[in-house]
């Protein structure tokens, strides 16, 4: 055993260093390293089964670290993308490899149904290893991947359940012991009992994980809190594979759970060093499980089958990127990191096997595709950077400050449809305009009807002073990127605080952040029209005209002075709801009572024949 860890980490320290420095990613390495090792060519280790199913740890470790990067509020965000976007990837990819696996190989349909399930599974510990390791985890696609491998996690459990029921010959429970202790229950109790143990992690994080981590680092001994919090892990890992669900699952939503936990941060750093040794390892284990011998032999058939599955589910996925509105370079970068298969689809073909749906040829003929198209999976992220660095340096490069004009007035950062609306007003007043835009195509059309604007990004420091920031009285920063407004506050804060801001605020959260850097004059882009929208329906409804614009001042007013209160409390969502709560019903009163102040002084107008003395009582 001493003398396997050692092949191990040697193989992983002259292979990954290698690998990265040739620029083809940790992943890459470990995998190749695998090769190396493997069976097949040093024949240094043997068979990677039971190492395979310790190294799965880490996939569950990595799930759990996720999960703590994600409060459960930020989770609800996501849950479009998770059900819309995950459900229909597992639907139309499943569909396709049946459809294909079917009538072109003539499998039987539950055979092509169980290929087509697995295979819509994609690697969770590629994709988020490799995603995180070039910064692009963040991005629209990363978050987007995120999901789809989320809802992949959870659809594990249907998929577990259905397997059996495509079962070609009566299954034997003793090959399936080992897979879960409910699985000879009914299908309802085995649902019952799966959700019970999802309820029961979720309160156990919160009411005893909590109180017990407190309770540890009070007697300040750090090794007992990493003991803790790997024993936690292990121990819902261990509860999930009892009963026939995914650990990774499991270990996520406790993670989500402790999202909230004033441990976060000492968790995420005790625990992501035995994440990355296990990543490792488990990626070392998939290299050397590779069978080389019945790739040779059925080398083309296995090219063929690799190269459709990865076309198979890159189709779907740019379909569901286009279909869900992703920009150009993010469905690429989407369809291309889960184009792959999946490390769980390890598991399940190792059930199927014992179910007799996949024939012993099957089996191992579809293991062999699944870890080949891994092994592809980093060289088609390489393939994109690539790619987006040749784009790059075929985009146009921003103008040059010594061609950027000046200003003593007003510069502009941002030049689309809010920015234009400011800037003809000012501009119309006989302000001197210094304009920064950092769309190629945008600047292309404005100099087109003969605007003056330079291409540039506003937070660049050497782009605005050159605009005149120095001299300058105002910045309206106008573009359409909520981090990057913010990121030229704080810029100007810093470095020319004389200059007067004016920003566009995206949405209320982000009007909370402008007002936390100190920016006091901006705009929600869409609270204005909405008003004056609400305030013509009021009209429409029978209102009087004059009624309904002091009721739409009204709500301004109050909503502004809404806006500086819950500023405050920002960041505390149990205090933050409860005044939102209370600002709403302080709305209604306030409407209600002018409501009735005004009919009160209407119904006295009318009636000309009372004292008028009458009217004001």
């Amino acid at each position: 055993m001493l003398e396997m860890a050692v092949i191990y980490l040697a193989a992983a320290i002259v292979a990954v260093p290698i690998a990265k420095r040739l620029g083809l990613g940790s992943v890459l390495g470990y995998l190749l390293a695998g090769i190396l090792i493997g069976p097949y060519i040093l024949a240094l280790v043997g068979d990677q089964t039971d190492v395979m199913h310790f190294a799965e740890f880490g996939v569950v470790l990595m799930l759990f670290l996720v999960g703590l990067e994600l409060q459960p509020s930020r989770l609800w965000k996501l849950k479009k993308t998770i059900i819309g976007l995950g459900g229909l990837q597992v639907i139309l990819t499943t569909l396709l490899v049946w459809a294909v696996a079917y009538y072109v190989f003539a499998l039987v349909w539950q055979t092509a149904l169980a290929l087509g399930l697995m295979m819509a599974m994609s690697s969770t510990a590629i994709v988020l290893q490799t995603l995180t390791e070039k910064g692009w985890i963040k991005q629209e696609a990363g978050q987007n991947a995120f999901s789809v491998l989320l809802f992949q996690d959870i659809a594990v459990i249907p998929i577990l359940a259905l397997l059996p029921l495509l079962a070609l010959t009566e299954p034997d429970p003793q090959s399936q012991g080992h897979t879960s202790l409910i699985a000879h229950l009914a299908v309802y109790q085995q649902v019952l009992i799966a959700t019970g143990a999802i309820v029961g992690i979720i309160a156990a994080g919160k009411y005893i994980a909590s109180p017990l981590f407190r309770y540890i680092a009070q007697t300040r001994l750090r090794e007992l809190f990493t003991v803790f919090a790997l024993f936690l892990v292990m121990v819902i890992a261990l509860l999930m594979q009892k009963i026939g669900l995914s650990p990774a699952l499991g270990t996520f939503l406790a993670g989500v759970v402790l999202a909230e936990s004033e441990f976060r941060h000492e968790l995420e750093a005790d625990i992501e060093p035995f994440k990355g040794l296990l990543l490792g390892l488990f990626f070392i284990t998939v290299g050397a499980s590779i069978d080389f011998p019945l790739f040779i032999a059925k080398f083309w058939l296995v090219i063929g089958l690799v190269t459709s599955l990865i076309l198979i589910k890159a189709c779907v996925l740019y379909a569901l990127a286009f279909g869900f509105s992703m920009q150009k370079k993010q469905q690429v970068l989407f369809t291309l990191a889960l184009a792959q298969g999946g490390e769980f689809i390890f598991v399940l073909l190792s059930l199927t096997a014992s179910l007799s749906i996949l024939s012993p040829e099957h089996t191992k003929l579809a293991t062999l595709v699944v870890a080949i198209s891994m092994l592809f999976a980093p060289l088609l992220l390489i393939g994109y950077e690539k790619w987006l660095e040749k784009s790059s340096r075929h985009a146009p490069s921003f103008d040059k400050p010594e061609h950027i004009e000046a200003t003593k007035h007003v510069i502009i950062a941002g030049y689309g449809r809010f920015g234009q609306i400011i800037g003809r007003l000012l501009s119309a007043q006989g302000y001197h305009l210094s304009i920064l835009d950092h769309s190629p195509s945008q600047i292309e059309l404005l100099r087109r009807f003969g605007n003056k604007v330079f291409y540039g990004d506003a937070a660049r420091q050497d782009l605005l002073e050159a605009a005149g920031a120095k001299d300058a009285k105002l910045l309206v920063i106008a573009i359409d990127e909520g981090d990057k407004i913010l990121e030229i506050a704080r810029i100007c804060k810093k470095h020319y605080p004389h200059l007067k801001l004016v920003a566009r605020a995206i949405d209320r959260r982000h009007a909370y952040e402008l007002m936390h850097l100190g920016v006091v004059h901006f705009k929600r882009e869409t609270f204005d029209s909405a008003l004056n929208l609400g305030i013509e329906a009021l009209q429409l409804l029978g209102n009087d005209p004059i009624a309904a614009e002091r009721a739409g001042q009204l709500f301004a007013k109050h909503d502004d002075d809404s806006l500086a209160q819950l500023a405050q409390l920002w960041g505390d969502d149990k205090s933050y709801g409860i005044a939102v709560k209370k600002r709403l019903e302080d709305l209604k009163i306030v409407l209600m009572n002018d409501k009735a102040e005004q009919d009160k002084l209407n119904l006295c107008h009318g009636e000309q024949q009372k004292d008028e003395s009458s009217c004001l009582e």
